[in-house]
């Protein structure tokens, strides 16, 4: 795991897997980095060149001047496969970014060859759970500034590594399932980020962006777009994304959905040997053309 930084209108961060052959793309989702991929970033380089942005305002790439907003990044993205990973490219999105990766395959179709989502957070129209800690985090991201002052407060309040072990138990069926020196590297990297001036700006701009793309009212065209394979893999006790409505998007579809049981929100970190056993097995069975 090599880490990089290339200048795409600014510096962005990514981390390099190594591997050889066509490249594999692996895009974060809300809050997350490129670091979420250090589990199955080796794994998954069987056969791919396997490369792994922070998008803007996350991870170790500034948001300066820039917007972390849905559109903003995906064009970030469309930017990061072109200049630097190469087209077509598989793509692996969790979360936020599986509907970076969808966008992208259906705005680009010529720059992507196959699409892998994680508990990918994509529009439709279904019920989801309350639960409290969740919708609470989510009605404060919708209010300007107020957002900001409220998740640095926070911050002040619980420090870094109250709010990383608080994530993990949110995003996970069994914490202590992810990999030791993977827990330590996002704990080192939150305690790194809190010293940083825009880290609640690039959150918040994300988080409401995400909730007015998940509540729009027409998203048929967006998945009729995409082109190629499709896979989704999504744990069945996650607290975010509801595994149905990943299933009924698989079912309208017809793209192939895998999952997990016992497992969060974080399936590559939370259980990586099999997320990349699943990610592998399907994309080995693609169509040479399609695989590449």
């Amino acid at each position: 795991m090599v880490s990089r930084t290339v200048d795409l209108g600014g510096p962005v961060h990514y981390f390099d897997f190594g591997g050889s052959g066509p490249p594999l793309v692996c895009v974060h989702g809300l809050g997350g980095a490129a670091l979420n991929w250090m589990a199955v970033g080796a794994g998954l380089a069987r056969g791919h060149r396997v490369l792994a942005p922070d998008l803007r305002g996350f991870g170790k790439t500034p948001l300066g001047s820039h917007s972390a907003a849905i559109d903003a990044n995906q064009m970030l993205l469309d930017r990061f496969i072109r200049e630097v990973a190469g087209s077509p490219s598989v793509l692996v999105g969790h979360s936020m970014g599986g509907l970076l990766a969808t966008l992208q395959a259906a705005r680009h179709p010529e720059t992507v060859s196959a699409t892998a989502l994680a508990d990918p957070s994509l529009p439709w129209r279904g019920r989801r759970r309350f639960d409290a800690p969740i919708w609470a985090f989510f009605s404060l991201m919708m209010v300007p500034r107020l957002a900001e002052w409220q998740l640095r407060r926070r911050l002040l309040r619980l420090g870094p590594d109250r709010i990383s072990a608080q994530t993990l138990t949110i995003c996970t069926v069994d914490p202590y399932r992810v990999p030791p020196e993977a827990r330590q590297a996002h704990l080192e990297l939150a305690r790194e980020r809190a010293g940083l001036p825009d880290g609640e700006r690039a959150l918040a701009q994300a988080a409401r962006s995400l909730l007015r793309m998940l509540t729009r009212r027409s998203f048929s065209q967006l998945y009729e777009r995409v082109r190629g394979p499709v896979l989704i893999v999504h744990g069945e006790r996650d607290r975010l994304v509801p595994v149905e409505f990943s299933l009924a998007i698989g079912r309208r579809y017809d793209w192939s959905v895998q999952v997990l049981p016992d497992v969060g929100h974080i399936p590559m970190l939370e259980v990586p040997d099999r997320f990349v056993e699943v990610s592998l097995d399907w994309l080995d069975r693609l169509p040479r053309a399609q695989a590449v």
